[in-house]
């Protein structure tokens, strides 16, 4: 039996980063644009006529059909060829962006949107896979390493671009270069990744196992529909005041996972291929490593959101100054990724606890300061979460990665990448209502989104400076206590294997 991955991999062990550096620029666009729009929300809703809800659609429709399609797009790489489906994904992300730039009003947007969100999830999770097979084992924790390095440093981009797009306004095009900047670099990615990227299938694809080679579809559109009921109320539910729908569809994708474990169940035993592994689940390693990276996810999704909007509602400040806010964290982080690059899983914990006391320092100057609060005061605290994060969130998901097995690296990896955004939408639902609730009767913009948020529209922009400070101390004490739960669960991860 002929494995197709290893023998992609002997074919480019001389040269990886050369094929992986075109790979980074895909997942640099993907998440790029989960946070590019954000500021640029006010001035969409200006030009378009756009409603409240047709802007909240046209920030979270993205992160709903990037959550929902990541495991089943894992899958179809791992059978179809994850370069082919990265193409495909580049391929369908491109052109999204020419109809997001291009489109006349609200309803094309949010539908370009959704289909950019798809583009995106297409894209995403090949790029773990491929990691686990083109790199040398000892290169993978330096290879991750740079891997979450794109991730942080695209968020704190998309935002910073994002601000001076908008604030510049090119040929008074307004908001639209959000989405042009995206053409060219796709097109790029696309012939780049033609011509240096090598094909590869998952372990035995292709040898003659006819149930191995189909998509699970019944699995598939199960699990979508499970994903979907599960993610729309986490990103709905807080903006729309947790109608009864959001409970009913939370209490209605418990059954629907039920019903998806059973059909992977009976596929397994068949002898096809299921979209899952639930044995994958049970195995220790995966399951703490599973765990992790929720808590992980729900702690720095949950920060941006509140970051954000203390800063523009609470301080004041505009688009581009509020991006500007997150330098440091930017620069912590990117430095943070570099040295976890090097020393691997052994910096997990310390960036926990750096995480840790971020937060309880942020808590303590938000206290302090009072009305005085102000981007300054915050740019201590923000250097040591960014560190924290750097350490912590970088080389997780390569580390829980490196105690599976290698057959099965293309269904972790879509487990993982979901992991991270329906961590992130938990974290985003929970700190909204402390954040929020603390706020009490202050007025504050629209919040939008899997992770992150902004004032976009009528709010207390430059409001009550000491109640917003408050706020995002009561919001930080639930991200602190994430952290001391992911130093805990640490010293359960088992070795590798």
């Amino acid at each position: 039996m002929t494995d197709t991955a290893d023998t992609a991999a002997m074919a480019v062990v001389r040269t990886p980063w050369r094929a992986l550096s075109v790979l980074l620029v895909g997942v640099f666009m993907a998440v790029l644009d989960t946070f590019i729009v954000l500021v640029a929300a006010p001035a969409i809703q200006e030009d378009l006529g756009a409603s409240d809800a047709d802007v909240q659609l046209i920030l979270a429709g993205y992160q709903l059909t990037y959550a929902t399609a990541l495991i089943t797009s894992a899958r179809l790489g791992d059978l179809l060829g994850r370069k082919r489906m990265f193409l495909a994904g580049a391929g369908v992300f491109t052109l999204a962006s020419v109809a997001c730039a291009a489109a006349p009003g609200a309803g094309v947007l949010i539908a370009a949107r959704l289909v950019q969100g798809l583009g995106a999830a297409m894209m995403f999770p090949q790029v773990f896979s491929m990691i686990q097979v083109l790199v040398p084992a000892e290169g993978r924790a330096r290879a991750f390493g740079v891997l979450g390095a794109v991730i942080g440093v695209a968020g704190v981009s998309g935002q910073l671009l994002g601000g001076f797009l908008v604030s510049a306004d090119l040929f008074g095009t307004s908001w639209r270069p959000v989405f042009w900047v995206n053409v060219p670099v796709g097109v790029a990615t696309l012939a780049l990744a033609a011509a240096y990227v090598p094909e590869s299938r998952g372990p035995g694809v292709g040898a003659g196992a006819p149930g191995a080679r189909r998509l699970d579809l019944r699995g598939a559109a199960v699990l979508t529909a499970a994903l979907f009921l599960l993610v729309v109320p986490l990103v709905e539910g807080r903006e729309e005041g947790w109608p009864w729908w959001t409970w009913a569809s939370l209490a209605a994708s418990a059954p629907a996972f039920v019903v998806f474990a059973g059909i992977e169940r009976r596929t397994e035993a068949a002898g096809g291929a299921p979209l899952i592994r639930l044995g994958l689940l049970r195995e220790r390693a995966f399951a703490v490593g599973m765990t992790l990276v929720l808590l992980a996810y729900s702690g720095i999704n949950s920060f941006f959101l509140v970051l954000s909007l203390t800063v523009q509602d609470g301080l004041g400040a505009s688009p581009l100054g509020a991006a500007l806010t997150y330098v440091p964290f930017a620069v912590a982080f990117f430095a943070g990724s570099l040295v976890a690059g090097r020393r691997g899983p052994r910096v997990l914990r310390p960036g926990a606890g750096f995480a840790a006391a971020g937060f309880a320092v942020t808590i303590a100057v938000t206290w302090s300061a009072g009305a005085h609060l102000s981007g300054w005061w915050l740019a201590p605290c923000l250097l040591l979460i960014g560190t924290g994060y750097g350490l912590l969130v970088t080389p997780l998901v390569g580390s829980v990665l490196a105690r599976v097995r290698s057959d099965e690296t293309g269904m972790a990896s879509g487990i993982l990448s979901t992991g991270q955004q329906v961590g992130g939408a938990v974290g985003v639902a929970v700190v909204g209502v402390l954040y929020y609730g603390t706020l009490g009767g202050v007025g504050v913009g629209v919040g939008v989104g899997v992770g992150v948020g902004v004032g976009a529209g009528a709010g207390a922009r430059g409001g009550d400076v000491v109640t917003y400070g408050h706020a995002l101390a009561a919001a930080l004490g639930f991200d602190a206590v994430l952290c001391g739960l992911i130093c805990v669960l640490l010293r359960g991860l088992p070795g590798r294997r």
